[in-house]
């Protein structure tokens, strides 16, 4: 469900996208899941060609292809507006490389209170 289009790699890095899907289980309870979904340069990791029988070491070729990469928010409430934010926030942290490691967002994250539906903000 994450990539409903199909898994492709795409030679030009797309702008992410956001969508919800909603998925309901035997008990006929809705989960709400919010998907970003980004493109990822994918490097040559050898780090070595072979021209004309010699191997010869050298930098790594620059990306041709990008991979997209889904970020998913599973959760019984439907924010999908808030849950937007967060997987920004991550996604944004995980691009830049910010020295935030992503398991103190994520947990930060996930110990938030929120507030009962239809009360006070």
């Amino acid at each position: 469900f994450c990539q409903p289009g199909g898994w492709q790699l795409s030679k030009e890095r797309k702008q992410p996208t956001f969508f919800v899907v909603v998925l309901t289980d035997i008990d006929s309870e809705r989960h709400y899941c919010s998907c970003l979904t980004f493109y990822e340069a994918e490097i040559n990791l050898q780090g070595t060609k072979e021209i004309e029988g010699e191997e010869e070491s050298g930098l790594i070729p620059p990306a041709e292809v990008f991979a997209p990469k889904s970020l998913v928010l599973v959760s019984r409430l439907d924010y999908p507006e808030i849950f937007r934010a967060c997987l920004g926030l991550i996604y944004t942290v995980y691009v830049d490389s910010l020295n935030v490691s992503l398991e103190t967002l994520i947990a930060n994250l996930c110990s938030c209170l929120v507030p009962a539906s239809g009360g006070s903000q």
